[in-house]
């Protein structure tokens, strides 16, 4: 950093919230790097992407049905002699979906992409790697009337529900021409320039909800579906971790700040910046990085965001109310 630069930080901190420099600013990246250690900021976000379309990607509304769930209780036996770091792609190898990032695109879906995240690493899970079926985010996003509003939104524990009830079928990333219904909206250029169309703060329109598979799979729509069996939320540090540990990745919500935007590596904790909204992401396992505690996290930004799509957060204190909507459950093999 130029001394220059050096001392417009210093001034900088001493701003009050209101003359904070822009989100997507270098004075702001600059700012977060200043005032702690723990997590390194820099660009991913073009300094001109419009910040309204930024504010779109938050789609997880507020969930009044979690707290009637069942909440899971772990053995004592097993919470006590759970490992200090957990990787599941250490575990089940032959599960190829844990490395998976997704692309939610121009569109507030991020609610569907990680519960469909989680149920697919799940039904590899339980068939010790026997079965791999790439639930649809499409399916859900534009087919699941009640859970929200599609691009603009949508309640993760109805996104289980939804699971439970009416099934998902199967479904790659735009233009795969994987499964029987791949995610129609393109990937975009969320973050520094690539081969993929800007992102842009229009309004993007939920796709209509078609009830058929994409020409030439062999497998009718109906018949691709594949369910849930049980549901259920989990709570607490240790809950979460002996549940990664058993039954693999979850899907929670938390708050997005300004600053996570600027997220690039090391263990993420709130610093500085307006409050972005609700957002959905699959927590995979965890950790301890020069002695904090950290969650690890997927996240559907595609992968030149973070570190190669995912990030780490500070585990244990419910930091941005990561561990106060934990929802996960069984598929039905």
């Amino acid at each position: 950093m130029s001394v220059f630069r050096a001392i417009c930080v210093v001034l900088l901190s001493t701003l009050v919230t209101a003359d904070l420099p822009h989100p997507l600013s270098d004075e702001f990246i600059d700012l977060i790097n200043f005032k702690q250690s723990l997590w390194k900021a820099g660009r991913n976000f073009q300094a001109d992407v419009p910040f309204n379309y930024i504010k779109k990607l938050m789609g997880a509304l507020k969930d009044n049905y979690h707290a009637k769930l069942m909440n899971i209780h772990h053995d004592d036996a097993l919470l006590v002699n759970l490992p200090e770091n957990f990787d599941p792609r250490d575990k089940w190898p032959n599960c190829p979906t844990l490395n998976e990032i997704r692309d939610q695109g121009s569109c507030g879906s991020c609610w569907a992409f990680a519960a469909v995240e989680a149920m697919t690493d799940r039904i590899c899970i339980y068939s010790n790697g026997a079965r791999h079926f790439h639930f649809s985010a499409e399916d859900m996003m534009s087919c699941c009337g009640n859970c929200g509003h599609g691009c603009r939104g949508g309640v993760p524990t109805l996104a289980w529900m939804y699971w439970m009830s009416n099934g998902l079928v199967s479904g790659g990333s735009y233009n795969s021409s994987q499964g029987c219904m791949p995610y129609e909206i393109p990937p975009c250029d969320h973050h520094v320039p690539e081969n993929r169309v800007p992102c842009t703060s229009d309004d993007n329109e939920t796709p209509e909800c078609v009830k058929r598979c994409e020409k030439g799979y062999k497998i009718p729509y109906k018949k691709d579906k594949h369910f849930g069996k049980t549901l259920y939320a989990v709570k607490g540090e240790d809950q979460i971790k002996a549940e990664l540990f058993v039954n693999g990745p979850v899907e929670a919500t938390f708050t997005v700040y300004a600053d996570l935007l600027a997220y690039k590596s090391g263990v993420y904790r709130h610093i500085q910046g307006e409050v972005l909204g609700g957002h959905a992401i699959k927590i995979t396992g965890w950790g301890v990085d020069n002695g904090t505690k950290y969650w690890s996290v997927a996240n559907s930004w595609n992968s030149d965001w973070g570190e190669n799509g995912f990030f780490k957060i500070v585990r244990g204190e419910n930091h941005c109310d990561i561990e106060g909507n934990v929802v996960a459950g069984a598929p039905t093999l």
